[in-house]
């Protein structure tokens, strides 16, 4: 392995100790760095011996500079660069990413910048010092700045790597685009000396039911912080300790958040001047037997998988106006679910999420063939998930922690899994752990669910493609499944290929017809699947794959969308919600 890779993986794990991440940065004071940025692409890695990050300037004519940010290409920020260049379509390798700002820079400020996510490996600088380096597509990070942000002009350059790796998760394949850039938004956060850093405001099930509040802040620690739920009557002051960190638990007896109600309560964290300001719902899940329950009450999860792909044609997703639309599609299905699949989504996407009321399956990058057998990969497996939990605690939408998704059964795996499973639960007990499985053993009258991964679950994702990669579709309708487990269980995901406006017999591949007895055919097995708790097929809209090269079919997009690519529904669509409508009525 390359010298710097070994430092990439030390640097992850040694990350992993202690994750440093604002809570909610949104609410904070900022300047958006978003916009156009200057971009060179680096496919031989040239860029850190002629020292990019310098970004130098021509002083005179018998100079030699062979790099000039201010007359290189323009890219967007948030944006991948696929999308924005036809000749990096299928790019991977270095981008070198530049900007200039100005700051009225304040004294007694604390400064950050923070990205919300960069694919894949990211180094960032500012006036030509290297700040921090971070591993990871889709969580976010931050660096304090400090010693390095001055006063007026400023140059931040960001050289970008989304080139695949063994020891890297994801792996070296994906059934999806590897859009490479900085994808999310990028901000200077300004905060006081002192600050409210992270917090959390759990509802707590009990004969009283309770509130609980953690909160901890940075810099010289200053009396109390104030809790205040004014719909709640509640104002309750937390008393830091000397590493400034407090909790308190209180009676309280809130309208539960629900996807039938959405309820969120307006929250402030009142600290030294300042006001933190979140939007929380509260709520309980838990697995009883086959049933999972949500404030008690059993619940059929009726849902849908979703890429973070843009709603009509290709491009990463990252805007609110973009999630509505998706999250909008799912509601329209008959969804009170949504599988945010495969990685960690963007926090709109989960804010709005607590809003229209879907519950959520988030995540951890963890597919397919990754390196199960390395303990570095199993930290960097352990960082990304706690970056995930670390922003989205305090969202009442999701219920489930994936851990993986269609992974072998072996030894490595089983115990790699576990692991990651353990420092979940450890991490946050309030939600369920889940994995989509794919390693059924097939019988002469169907499937049978004995994967071990199964037992380290409280709730079993299947991944079934009956009547698509085998047997024809009307089979399906015969097959019995059993397992030995008494676990809830969730389709994950099942269904076929069509090509929006194709149309022939219902045995023809890509027909929309086709897709439609896949989903009839389907639906009739899963009827008589007793701990069946809930399904969320594969998937909303077609998407970009470029394990999917059939001409004048697929061109580079994976075809098992509900939805074409630019948004038009297909014939299988109507089945899907027809029969959301049914369970919606029957399951109550």
């Amino acid at each position: 392995m390359k010298y710097w890779l070994v430092l990439i993986a030390f640097l992850s794990a040694r990350a992993f100790a202690s994750i440093d991440l604002i809570q909610n940065p949104d609410a904070r004071d900022s300047i958006s760095l978003n916009g156009q940025w200057n971009a060179i692409v680096d496919p031989y890695d040239v860029g850190d011996k002629r020292k990019f990050y310098e970004n130098a300037k021509q002083e005179t004519p018998d100079q030699l500079l062979e790099y000039n940010f201010a007359s290189a290409q323009k890219l967007k920020v948030p944006g991948d660069w696929n999308t924005q260049d036809d000749k990096l379509f299928f790019y991977e390798g270095t981008v070198w990413y530049h900007k200039d700002f100005t700051v009225n820079k304040k004294s007694g400020k604390n400064y950050l910048v923070h990205f919300g996510a960069v694919n894949y490996l990211a180094t960032v600088y500012l006036n030509g010092h290297e700040i921090g380096t971070h591993e990871g597509g889709f969580t976010p990070f931050q660096f304090n700045v400090n010693e390095q942000l001055v006063d007026g002009a400023n140059s931040i350059v960001v050289k970008v790597n989304n080139r695949r790796e063994p020891d890297f998760i994801p792996t070296m394949s994906t059934d999806w685009w590897n859009y490479g850039g900085i994808t999310r938004s990028v901000k200077l956060i300004e905060l006081n000396d002192s600050y409210v850093d992270d917090y959390s405001i759990q509802y707590v099930n009990g004969k009283v039911p309770q509130i609980k509040a953690k909160v901890s802040v940075k810099g010289k620690v200053a009396g109390a912080v104030e809790l205040h739920i004014p719909e709640l009557n509640v104002r309750q002051s937390l008393k830091l300790n000397s590493k400034g960190e407090a909790q308190i638990s209180f009676n309280a007896n809130p309208r539960l958040w629900t996807p039938e109600a959405p309820k969120l309560y307006q929250t402030e964290l009142v600290y030294a001047g300042e006001t933190v300001k979140d939007k929380i719902g509260f709520r309980y899940v838990e697995v009883k037997g086959d049933d999972i329950l949500l404030n008690g009450q059993r619940i059929f999860l009726r849902g849908i998988s979703i890429h973070e792909e843009k709603p009509s044609g290709a491009g990463r997703a990252w805007s609110e106006s973009e999630d509505r639309t998706l999250l909008n599609w799912a509601k329209e299905l008959g969804s009170n679910y949504v599988r945010l699949a495969h990685y960690p989504h963007n926090e709109k996407m989960l804010r709005l999420a607590d809003e229209m009321g879907l519950l959520v399956w988030a995540e951890n990058p963890n597919y397919w063939g990754i390196q199960f057998e390395s303990d570095v990969v199993l930290e960097k497996a352990k960082q990304q998930f706690t970056e995930m939990l670390v922003r989205d605690k305090n969202r009442a939408s999701i219920i489930l922690w994936s851990i993986a998704n269609e992974t072998l059964n072996t030894k490595d795996r089983n115990h790699f899994l576990s692991s990651l499973a353990k420092t979940v639960r450890e991490q946050d007990p309030t939600r369920l752990v889940t994995a989509a499985l794919n390693t059924q053993t097939t019988t002469e009258y169907g499937h049978k669910i004995e994967d071990p991964l199964a037992s380290v679950v409280d709730v079993i994702g299947i991944n079934s493609y009956c009547g698509w990669y085998y047997d024809a579709p009307k089979d399906c309708a015969n097959y019995k499944w059993v397992t030995e487990y008494k676990k809830p269980i969730v389709i994950s995901e099942f269904g076929g290929g069509a090509l929006h406006g194709w149309h022939g017999d219902e045995n023809e591949k890509y027909t929309e017809e086709n897709q439609v007895a896949v989903y009839k055919y389907n639906l009739e097995m899963f009827e008589n699947m007793a701990q069946l708790r809930g399904m969320s097929p594969w998937i909303l809209k077609d998407f970009l794959s470029p394990r999917r090269p059939l001409a004048n079919v697929q061109d580079y997009w994976n075809r098992k969308g509900l939805l074409s690519e630019s948004g038009e529904k297909k014939k299988a669509w109507y089945i899907m919600r027809d029969w959301y409508a049914e369970k919606a009525e029957s399951f109550k």
